[in-house]
């Protein structure tokens, strides 16, 4: 069956040479849903796989207000179930309030990230001028799917069976004011915690926050910094939070004019903060390290006296851009290769009682966007599946597993033209490992024109899918994807997996 929701109405000119809007990237014009026939099967779907896997994403609708970068699109949401060897997917906008003002408008009313000063009107995030896209990150907590952007936004609440938006979520938004959460925040299966920060650039810089397994604020505290930053991810731990203080941010002369350009002090060391779970500026203890930049990590956890950090450091986040024009989108490209910034597996080590900070690169090739099984989030994890950059692209065209315990890693490379999402772990029913079960990708097929899911053994992702759902139009490339077992879709004792 296919059953369309939507017909878009997109405003972007054919003639437009942005890269982000093209090819790959190129945003789909229809909100639909797919089961049984409509959706093509090659393989098997295995049995023992329950769950969803829901992916966000950029998928712009009217024509861009200046220079359109890859995070500026409006969130959409790409989502397929699995229950018994059968699958249901479907895509849908979050309609924030600023994606509702724009299709009463019938064209864009806010700038993106690279030209703020455009902005006619108040708008979201720590700038305060982008629309409130929510196409960034992506989980599930108490039953419902959470959306929200990296600069800050509202979280938005999404229905975890049909993809309808529900609004600012109803219990604590409102307590957050206009600083809203940034993408990122974590979930804890164990506890059902959520932890999340957000940052600005008026003093406090930075807050940190939980919100309980019954979606109860219940902890929302100010953070110092010495100034405006510019963070993307934190750290989760069982019994910590670690939040970061890198030196990639905005000028600070610059800013006082009202000018974003990003620099990065190479003579500034990182910093990150742990802090208890519920505890308070003054119990965080900061820790040093070579200066770098971190979009995404893998997974934190505590080992005795030590807690440690895994993730993709960028040594290199603003790269030499002297050989290009001052504008146009070749700037763009080299600003976000992921080769050119030297993005590679990392560990840091911070060790509570003595303060010490201890540094290991964990690998030389060029990868991101990591994940772990997700009961092992906060734990001490022994794999991570990594996606691996196209050179000079924002695509992803590879996967990569490491065993931080044997040091084997092993890869699958797609077939030119296919690029992969960010790739989360699905267990299987009644899993005996952290590695026994499934990894789960949307594929954007550019020799077919039409999107995939494709499953892998986790255990041998080296021989390929071993399942394709193949569906009836394309799904272009996106942002952060979560797969959330049947037991996090409880809601009210009804599974919504059924």
């Amino acid at each position: 069956m296919l059953d369309i929701f939507a017909h878009g109405h997109s405003t972007i000119s054919a003639e437009n040479d942005n890269p982000y809007l093209n090819g790959p990237h190129k945003p789909i014009d229809l909100e639909y849903t797919a089961r049984g026939p409509e959706l093509e099967v090659i393989g098997e779907i295995p049995k023992d796989l329950q769950g969803m896997y829901v992916r966000n994403g950029h998928n712009q609708v009217h024509e861009p207000i200046g220079k359109y970068h890859p995070f500026d699109g409006d969130g959409m949401l790409h989502a397929i179930w699995f229950n018994e060897g059968k699958v249901e997917y479907r895509n849908r906008y979050t309609q924030t309030t600023g994606f509702l003002a724009e299709k009463g408008a019938g064209k864009s009313l806010w700038p993106g990230i690279m030209e703020p000063r455009r902005k006619q009107r108040r708008g979201w995030g720590s700038i305060s001028a982008m629309k409130d896209n929510t196409g960034t990150d992506v989980v599930v907590h108490a039953g419902k799917i959470i959306v929200a952007m990296s600069q800050c936004s509202e979280p938005y609440r999404i229905d975890s069976q049909t993809l309808e938006t529900l609004g600012p979520d109803d219990n604590w938004a409102a307590a957050l004011g206009d600083r809203g959460i940034c993408s990122h925040f974590k979930v804890d299966e164990h506890t059902g915690h959520m932890m999340f920060f957000n940052f600005a650039e008026k003093p406090p810089y930075m807050n940190y926050g939980v919100v309980d397994a019954e979606n109860n604020l219940v902890h929302y505290v100010p953070i110092d910094l010495p100034g405006p930053r510019w963070p993307h991810d934190m750290g989760m731990t069982e019994n910590y939070s670690i939040l970061h203080d890198l030196p990639m941010f905005f000028d600070p002369e610059r800013l006082k004019k009202g000018s974003h350009r990003l620099g990065f002090w190479r003579d500034v060391p990182a910093r990150f903060g742990v802090i208890p779970r519920f505890g308070s500026n003054e119990d965080v203890r900061w820790f040093e390290a070579e200066p770098c930049y971190i979009l995404h990590l893998s997974n934190c956890y505590e080992e005795g006296d030590w807690v440690v950090q895994e993730g993709c450091i960028m040594p290199n986040p603003v790269p030499d851009l002297s050989d290009l024009p001052k504008e146009g989108y070749e700037r763009m490209c080299r600003m976000l290769d992921m080769h050119t910034q030297g993005t590679h597996m990392h560990r840091w080590r911070f060790n509570m009682k003595t303060g010490e900070t201890r540094e290991e690169k964990l690998d030389d090739e060029i990868s991101e966007f990591p994940m772990v099984n997700g009961m092992y989030n906060g734990r001490k994890s022994r794999f991570s599946y990594n996606a691996l950059p196209v050179k000079g692209e924002w695509l992803l065209d590879g996967l990569k597993k490491y065993d931080f315990q044997t040091g084997k890693t092993d890869r699958f490379i797609m077939p030119k033209g296919e690029f992969v999402s960010e790739a989360p772990f699905a267990p299987r029913i009644n899993a005996k490992g952290e590695d026994d079960g499934y990894i789960v990708t949307f594929v954007t097929n550019m020799n077919s024109g039409k999107g995939e899911c494709v499953l892998f053994d986790a255990q041998n992702i080296d021989k390929g899918p071993i399942c394709r759902v193949i569906m009836p139009y394309q799904v272009p490339t996106g942002a952060h994807a979560f797969w959330a077992g049947a037991h996090m879709l409880y809601e009210n004792g009804v599974s919504l997996a059924d």
